[in-house]
């Protein structure tokens, strides 16, 4: 079973710790370019920006994206570190309990919530047009599918790597269950999200769905032992929203097709996916994964006994 491949004696808690703060390592390193090209522009007579706002509009949005982008490649070589040298596992065995990653899942799983998003985008710019404007401009807009779809399937899968795949083992190792893993990771998932401008613009109650999307990954994770279903969610979110529709207050600033002008406001629509299109989707995805024995794969305890995918040099 999935989290029960990072279960072994070799593997005690304390090496997440040093793991995450490889991973954290690689990310910073990752953010450098970043930050070169501010501080090149701050001593260039740019200026400091001294709020989220300013530093979204800081830069040119292509470029923008591009360097916040890359550190997300470093990020995922620092989970293939940890993994492979600090834990002695295969990088296969926090990707999926299969024998090798099942690429049909992940696409389906993609298209699902990609034709989700396109179809509910545009009833929205159907019913309320005066919230938003047309921002296509080709060359740009060309640039940007470029990164996109090279540079975001990365922070996603970087994303999904170490909330659903390392440390859900590694509280799987703390534990010896699984409904720890599961919350913890929902949580700290939804946590890492809070520095967002979307958080001071909406206020807190988009964390309920920033959490709630956590949990949502983690039960499609468990259930289906594996992250192909939460890889191809996610990277469907994230590329789809990126390249059709942007606002001046949103964490990624893009040449989207669309613009939202409108006032932002939380409302019903924060909890519609949590509460509503999330359950529709995990229904879909039990009935043609055929999922059974929910409460054993969501909080039932973990051998110690566990098989594992480890090796040895």
């Amino acid at each position: 079973m999935f989290i029960e491949q990072g279960i072994s004696k070799e593997n005690p808690f304390w090496k997440y710790i040093i793991g995450s703060l490889i991973i954290i390592m690689a990310a910073f390193i990752g953010q450098l370019p970043l930050l070169f090209v501010i501080l090149g522009k701050a001593l260039n007579g740019g200026g400091i920006p001294s709020t989220n706002e300013e530093m979204l509009q800081y830069l040119e949005p292509n470029l923008s994206l591009f360097l916040i982008m890359i550190s997300f490649v470093f990020a995922i070589g620092g989970v293939y570190l940890a993994v492979k040298y600090l834990h002695k596992q295969t990088f296969l065995s926090v990707t999926t309990s299969r024998p090798k990653v099942d690429w049909n899942r992940i696409l389906f799983s993609f298209s699902i919530w990609a034709l989700f998003t396109i179809v509910t985008t545009f009833l929205y710019f159907y019913y309320e047009p005066e919230s938003f404007v047309w921002n296509f401009k080709p060359t740009q807009f060309a640039i940007l599918f470029v990164i996109a779809v090279v540079l975001i399937p990365f922070q996603t899968s970087t994303e999904e790597y170490i909330f659903r795949g390392y440390l859900m083992q590694g509280f799987g190792n703390l534990a010896k269950n699984k409904w720890f893993p599961l919350i913890m990771t929902s949580v700290i998932f939804g946590g890492m999200h809070i520095a967002n401008p979307e958080v001071s613009k909406l206020g807190y109650i988009i964390m309920v769905y920033y959490i709630g999307t956590g949990l949502f990954l983690g039960i499609i994770t468990l259930m289906d032992d594996g992250m192909e279903l939460a890889l191809g969610f996610h990277a469907a979110n994230n590329l789809v929203s990126a390249l059709l529709i942007s606002s001046d207050w949103s964490a990624l600033q893009t040449h989207s097709l669309y613009k939202d002008v409108s006032d932002p406001s939380a409302g019903f629509d924060v909890l519609l996916p949590i509460f509503i299109i999330f359950p529709i989707i995990l229904l879909i995805f039990s009935r043609k994964y055929k999922w059974t024995d929910w409460k054993e794969k969501l909080t039932g305890k973990i051998s110690t006994n566990s098989i594992t995918y480890t090796y040895h040099d």
